[in-house]
């Protein structure tokens, strides 16, 4: 077969195709000098993606994947509440002053997300109305919620302003001129905090890098003393901190510190000013290993080396963490619905498309992809693919995988932040379902949509039957 490594071809042919169990302990891939296949290393440490490993299957807690997918059907999102749980109080905890832990709602937005986050003490990192919506019904407190992003409408921001939330971020000097026509016309007052833009790199994709002096987010270092001073000087705003965030998927410490360095200068010189504040921001940004060889990302050191760069700082900490906290405690579980071998590269064609997890496609992101009972130790090299009328429709380029066969049923790693947000419903596809695994049993949290449901909110004008 195509991309088949030679001493499984040869293997295969005296015996067909033999299971890989854990108890194998060989296979070509200890070789050294020889680069594992994702398969391997996610058996050895599923945990770093929110499962577990047994008899030959993974599992979510303590419910199969298999029994997932032969239940509820494919495309599925699954996700692990005791992952998100077990993230969330890690970085709660990490610091050691006054901390409000704001999730990042894009990240997954689903209700019972939210809700499992709201009962951890969790407030909300929002970027439209809708999403304050959202919090709001999940339970999160209002005063636990702040709200980012350079285009608020005049309506999100009345929503906001009477909801009591903890703070609007502002990106712009104009919009605290439009913050402050707003609070005046509703006679009350807004409580605001300035998100300042520190030009600092986090070494990450162009477009998860947002606080770059080029990036459409923030003030900038330059014009914050001075919007501060006007925001304070406001009777109807309350300036209650300052904040940047510089970027998403960072594993190492120092972009972090980095940042808070220069907030700090800037949180000095307003203090020096006579302007005192009540937090200080650093956003979200954690990262998340994609591969099995990642580097983890370490909540304990990043508290310890936040709380060095803040000493000193009599200042509540806010902290925006989104897809730490929901990556990789998020599976989306998609069956193989043939094989196309062309012209020297093979196929493997699944039922989960572009439009169900579009970061392969939009940022080239790395998804690991495993089959979810047993592995063949056999192995190709192929692109998985979705039924898109796309070129872009795929979810893996080139990826080493065990050779599968049509029925069986893949896990796409990774998949619990960005995934379910960012689907549509391109193709007229219907959006995938959604469950929440807890221990032993799993509830439905978003049914499968249906075509007719797809179909039932648009309307033909009367016009086009006369």
């Amino acid at each position: 077969m195509p991309g088949t490594r030679d001493d499984d071809d040869d293997r295969s042919k005296s015996s067909g195709l033999r299971r890989l169990r854990l108890t194998d302990g060989l296979s070509p891939w200890n070789l050294p000098g020889v680069d594992q296949p994702d398969h391997i290393g996610v058996t050895a440490h599923p945990e770093r993606f929110g499962l577990q490993r047994r008899d030959d299957a993974f599992f979510m807690e303590d419910v199969p994947l298999a029994r997932l997918a032969d239940e509820l059907g494919t495309p599925t999102y699954a996700y692990s509440a005791s992952a998100i749980e077990a993230r969330h109080d890690a970085l709660a905890g990490c610091v050691q002053r006054p901390t409000t832990l704001c999730y990042a709602v894009k990240a997954n937005s689903a209700l019972a997300v939210l809700r499992l986050l709201a009962r951890r003490g969790a407030g909300a990192d929002i970027v439209s109305g809708g999403e304050l919506t959202r919090a709001l019904r999940a339970g999160m407190p209002a005063d636990r919620i702040v709200f980012s992003g350079v285009g608020k409408s005049d309506a999100e921001i009345d929503a906001a302003i009477a909801a009591g939330i903890r703070s609007i971020n502002l990106e712009s000097v104009e919009e605290l001129s439009q913050v402050t026509a707003r609070a005046a016309a509703m006679g009350r007052t807004a409580p605001v905090s300035l998100r300042v833009n520190p030009d600092i790199d986090p070494q990450t994709h162009p477009y998860l890098a947002t606080g770059l002096q080029e990036a459409k987010f923030g003030i900038s270092m330059d014009d914050a003393p001075q919007v501060a001073r006007r925001a304070h000087a406001d009777p109807s705003i309350d300036l209650r901190g300052v904040g940047c965030h510089i970027g998403s998927q960072i594993t190492s410490i120092n972009p972090f510190t980095d940042s808070v360095a220069r907030v700090r200068q800037l949180i000095e010189g307003l203090a020096a000013d006579g302007i005192t504040l009540r937090h200080i921001d650093i956003g979200g940004g954690q990262g998340i290993a994609y591969r099995p060889g990642d580097p983890l990302f370490d909540p304990a050191a990043w508290g310890a080396a936040i709380e060095r760069s803040l000493e000193g700082l009599d200042l509540e900490l806010v902290i925006e963490p989104g897809r730490y906290l929901v990556g990789n405690a998020g599976v989306l579980l998609t069956r193989v619905l043939g094989r196309k071998q062309g012209q020297g590269k093979g196929f493997v064609i699944v039922d989960a498309a572009m439009n169900d997890l579009v970061r392969p496609a939009l940022y080239q992101a790395y998804h690991v992809i495993v089959p979810i009972q047993g592995a063949t130790e056999q192995t190709e090299v192929v692109d998985v693919v979705g039924p898109v009328c796309e070129s872009g429709d795929f979810l893996a380029l080139g990826r080493t995988l065990p050779v599968t066969q049509t029925g069986e049923v893949l896990a796409v790693l990774s998949a619990g932040a960005y995934g379910m947000t960012m689907a549509s419903n391109y193709n007229t596809r219907p959006l995938p379902a959604e469950v929440l695994v807890r221990g032993d049993r799993f509830d439905v949290i978003r049914p499968r949509q249906t075509v007719e449901e797809l179909l039932g909110v648009e309307r033909i004008p009367d016009w086009l039957d006369e």
